[in-house]
Parts: C-alpha cells; structure tokens; sequence
C-alpha cells in the first residue's frame, strides 16, 4: 500500500459523482477554507481552487469518473492523488457518511498522508486499455452464450454435440437437434448473437492491432516470446501494466496481479489470507489464460506442471505456473530480455 506523503499549503478532497462533486480544501493547520457543491464541470472546479491554485493537491476516490478530473488537472499542472477505493476504509466504515463528510475525510487523509494510492493511468494509453477490456466483456458474453447452449442440450436430455460448438463449422445442426420450436428459436437466437459477437470481436481485435503498436513495439515483442502469449494477450498484459518500472519488487507485481495470497497474521499465529479482490482483476485472468495456453503443444511445460502436481497437487499447480510467468514476464520487461525456456524451467 502505498500513501501520498507530500506536503502541500492547501489539501482539496472531492467526493466525486457523475454529475456533481462536494469540494472541501484544508489548509497546513486542518481549517476549512472552502467546502462547496459544486457541478461536476471543469469551470467550477477551477474557479474554486484558483486562489489556492499555487500549491495545492486534489485527491478523489477511484471511482468510474475520474478520468476527465484527472486529466484536467493535468493540462492545468496542478498535482492530482487517486485514492485506492478499497482502503479508503475510513470512509465506508463511518457511522456518518454523505458527500459533505467524505469529502472533508478524503482532504484530511491527504493533509495526514494517510490517503491510499491507486495508480493514475494516462490519458494516451487509457482508452486503448479500455477498449481490451471491452473486447474482454464480449468474449466472456460469448462464453455464457454457448454455456447455455450446452445447458439446454443436457436440460433437454439429448446426446452430446460431439464437436467443439465454439467453432462455427461445428454449430450448423445445431439448432436442428431440439424438437420443440420455442426451445429451438431459443437456440438459434444464441447461435445468432454468437455469430454476431465473432464479428465484432474480430473487428475488434483488428482496430486494436493496428492502434496499439505505437505505444511499445518492444515490449509486445518480449511478450509475444513466451510460449502461449499470442497477440490479444500480449496487448492485454501490456497495457494492464503501462509501465513495469512503477513496481519496484518483483513481489510487488505478482501481488498487483493477484497471483500470491496475501497472509493474515497476529502475534505470530497466521489466521487465513485476505485481499483477493485487491490488485488487478485482468492481469489475473491473463497469466490464469496464459499458464493453460503455456502447455499446448509444449512437452516441457507438461513435464513442469506434472512436478508441480506431485509436490503440490492438480488444484495449485496452474496456480503456480501462473505466478511464475508472471515472475518471468516481469524480468523481461525490466530487463529488455526475451523469454528463455530453459531459465523458465530451472527455477
């Protein structure tokens, strides 16, 4: 957990909506000179901080409407703080709690360096990232689709499709199988969205590739080494980490992306872990992809995940090869180097 420590004459804490934002600023000695409702625009906000505007720090909770107040801040030079919303706890755990009161905590935790970070992602990169994690969401739709498609067949008590229905040579008689017609409009209806979301994603993925080169080249290259990590992945990886140089530790990167556990401990006895939803929800489900796709049509990465079977048994041992090319994936974007199987297997 990282906290913004700096000091500053003037401390504005904003509690932030879609369209309205309560604005309090503190001075050195914690005394209120402004504490104001304002509309969530650009000119009431620059208009409120302009006789502080010298050396002041804005600080808001990561919610969904953060990017156009920070990139405002931004163009005006002014320092901006994005709180992490998930240890913000001395907000959600207040007894009182309305906008006028979370703003004057969050402008307190900034005067008393105690304001949890999160990471302010820039602008240029932002909505490329977006635009993955969109491409995400439909893919995961299209999984449902065909879940249902599945759940129907076994609902219905028929024979088993024999073939992969996720290819679409493999789903022409699909529909044909169900006798009842409002079951099997049912199914044509999924079918059609399927073919529907193909089309959008591939669309998708196009745009995507022939945008996200410019940001960095090298990088995708690193990526695109490991055995598995194919372009939509790599593109994944890399822009859900922006820079590998804003984690100093390698234990530092595995924790953002949610590959270790963290430990809960009280004078000396461990009582369970805590923080599985703290981190990077997509950096997870990367290597989680990339650790399957690591042994397809790689023998030594079988004999890997066969020794991580017997020591630590089949429910762990992906667990674990995720975490370690998350390992790898951080040393080779610090170190510039492209993936080497035989360290890989080594360590």
């Amino acid at each position: 957990m990282r906290f913004y420590a700096q000091q500053h004459p003037f401390y504005c804490g904003i509690d932030l909506h879609a369209r309205s934002m309560y604005v309090c600023i503190l001075n050195q000695e914690g005394e209120v000179v402004a504490h104001r409702n304002l509309p969530a625009e650009p000119e009431p906000f620059l208009e409120i901080i302009q006789r502080y505007r010298d050396d002041i720090v804005v600080a808001v909770e990561c919610v969904f409407t953060w990017y156009w107040l920070a990139d405002l801040c931004e163009r005006e030079h002014v320092p901006f703080v994005l709180g992490h919303a998930l240890y913000m706890k001395a907000i959600h755990g207040a007894k009182v709690k309305n906008d006028r009161v979370d703003a004057r905590k969050i402008a307190g935790l900034l005067r008393a360096g105690m304001l949890p970070q999160a990471y302010v992602y820039p602008a240029p990169m932002r909505a490329t990232r977006d635009l993955l994690r969109r491409r995400n969401y439909l893919t995961r739709k299209r999984a449902d689709l065909l879940a249902h498609i599945q759940n129907t067949n076994s609902q219905c008590n028929l024979p088993e499709f024999g073939k992969k229905i996720a290819y679409k040579i493999h789903r022409e008689s699909v529909a044909h199988q169900f006798v009842d017609p409002d079951v099997r409009r049912s199914i044509e209806t999924d079918l059609e969205l399927i073919d529907h979301l193909d089309r959008l994603t591939c669309n998708l993925e196009r745009f995507i590739l022939r945008n996200a080169r410019d940001h960095d080249p090298n990088a995708l290259y690193l990526l695109r080494t490991v055995h598995g990590i194919g372009p939509v992945l790599s593109l994944v990886i890399l822009y859900e980490i922006h820079d590998i140089d804003r984690f100093p530790r390698v234990q530092d990167f595995a924790s953002y992306a949610r590959l270790v556990k963290c430990a809960k401990e009280s004078a000396g006895k461990r009582h369970g872990t805590s923080g599985k939803k703290i981190g990077n929800a997509h950096l997870k489900w990367a290597f989680s992809e990339a650790a399957v796709l690591f042994l397809r049509g790689n023998p030594e990465g079988m004999k890997l995940k066969k020794r991580l079977e017997k020591k630590h048994g089949k429910s762990k041992a992906l667990s674990i090869l995720a975490h370690k090319l998350g390992r790898a994936v951080y040393f080779m974007l610090k170190r510039k180097q492209a993936f080497d199987m035989k360290k890989f297997l080594a360590c």
